[in-house]
C-alpha cells in the first residue's frame, strides 16, 4: 500500500507540468528526504559500478539509422565490439528501459519494446545466465509494462520481467550529496551487468531525459520530493550506478510535453539508435534531437564537472552504420 501511495503522490506532484515547474523552480518548500524505512534499519553500503575494464571503449560512440529498430540495436552494439565485449558467460544482466508511463510505443514516452527484446536476445547469445527487465514506474506498473509492449516483447525474448513490489527494495547508502539512505530496487545491486536503455524525451523540469534521468527508475520512495533539486539528485544516482552500457532509443522522440506525453503531434520520427559506455556523452549526444545544447542541461554539466563522463561527444570516435 505504501508504494502505491508514493506513486500517487508522485503523479499529483508532477501531473500538471506548468504548476509543478513553478513550485519546484521557486524552491519555497522544505524537503524531508527520509526514505520510508523504520529507523532501526541500517542502510547497506554497496558498489553499483558495472563498467568493464576496457576504458578505450569510452572514446567511442556508435550510431545507426534506419527502419528496423532491432537491426539498429544490433548494429550499434556490434560497432562497439559486440555484446560479448560487455557480457561474460554466466553473467546476470539487468536491462533498464524507461517504462514509467501508461503509454503506447507510438507515443514515445517509453522505450521501444523491440529494442529491449533485441538486447535481451543479444545478452543471452553472449552467454548471460539470466536477463531481468525491470523499472520503477510512475503510472500503474502492470498497465505500463503491458501497454508499453515491453513485458510481452522481453518475455518472448526470454527475459524475466519483474514488476516491483515493496519486497523488492532494500535500503542502500547511495552516498550522494542529496541522496543518502534510500530504497533501491535490489536487482540493480544483485547483478553482474546493467544495460541502461532510455528513450530521448523532453522533460518539463529537467529539460530532457535520456540515460542519466532514466536512473530515477532504480529507486522507490517518494521520488517527487527530489524534483526541487532534480539535477543534483540525477547526478547522485549516476555517481552511484555506473552502467555497463547505454543504448539509447531515438527512434521516436518526444519533443514536447514530456515526460508523460500523450499526443502523437509531439512525437518526431528520428529513426536512430546509438550506444556508448560514457553515460554523460549519451545524454549530450541526444540533446541534438531535442534542439538543445548540452550546456543547456543542468545535470549534464554537473555530471561532467564531477568526472562522470564528457559532454563533448564530438571528441569521440563516432561510428556510423
Amino acid at each position: 500500500m505504501g508504494e502505491k501511495m508514493d506513486r500517487r503522490k508522485f503523479i499529483i506532484q508532477t501531473g500538471k507540468a506548468s504548476a509543478a515547474a513553478a513550485v519546484f523552480a521557486g524552491g519555497y518548500f522544505a524537503l524531508d528526504l527520509k526514505p520510508d524505512f523504520p529507523e532501526e534499519k541500517q542502510a547497506r553500503a554497496v558498489s553499483a559500478d558495472y563498467r568493464i575494464p576496457d576504458r578505450a571503449l569510452d572514446s567511442k560512440l556508435a550510431v545507426a539509422e534506419g527502419d528496423d529498430v532491432r537491426e539498429l540495436g544490433r548494429k550499434v552494439v556490434d560497432s562497439l565490439g559486440g555484446m560479448e565485449k560487455f557480457i561474460s558467460r554466466d553473467d546476470r544482466v539487468v536491462i533498464k528501459p524507461n517504462v514509467a508511463w501508461d503509454r503506447t510505443p507510438e507515443q514515445a514516452a517509453t522505450t521501444n519494446p523491440e529494442l529491449v527484446a533485441e538486447l535481451v536476445s543479444m545478452a543471452y547469445a553472449a552467454g548471460a545466465s539470466k536477463v531481468i527487465v525491470t523499472d520503477v514506474t510512475c503510472h500503474d506498473p502492470r498497465r505500463t509494462f503491458a501497454r508499453s509492449g515491453i513485458q510481452e516483447a522481453a518475455q518472448k525474448a526470454g527475459a524475466e520481467v519483474i514488476i516491483p513490489g515493496e519486497q523488492d527494495f532494500v535500503e542502500v547508502d547511495i552516498r550522494g550529496e542529496l541522496l543518502t539512505a534510500w530504497p533501491v530496487l535490489k536487482y540493480f545491486i544483485e547483478t553482474d551487468k546493467v544495460i541502461n536503455v532510455p528513450i530521448v524525451k523532453a522533460h518539463s523540469l529537467s529539460r530532457m531525459t535520456i540515460g542519466l534521468k532514466n536512473l530515477y527508475g532504480i529507486i522507490g520512495g517518494t521520488r517527487g520530493q527530489l524534483h526541487q533539486k532534480i539535477h543534483r539528485s540525477i547526478v547522485d544516482l549516476a555517481t552511484f550506478l555506473r552502467p555497463t552500457l547505454v543504448v539509447v532509443d531515438a527512434y521516436r522522440v518526444l519533443m514536447r510535453n514530456g515526460p508523460v506525453g500523450g499526443s502523437l503531434d509531439d512525437v518526431k520520427s528520428a529513426r536512430t539508435v546509438y550506444a556508448t559506455t560514457d553515460q554523460v556523452a549519451a545524454d549530450a549526444f541526444g540533446c541534438q534531437f531535442l534542439d538543445l545544447d548540452p550546456s543547456d542541461v543542468g545535470h549534464i554539466t554537473l555530471a561532467e564537472r564531477e568526472g562522470l563522463g564528457t559532454a563533448d561527444y564530438k571528441s569521440k570516435e563516432i561510428i556510423r552504420s
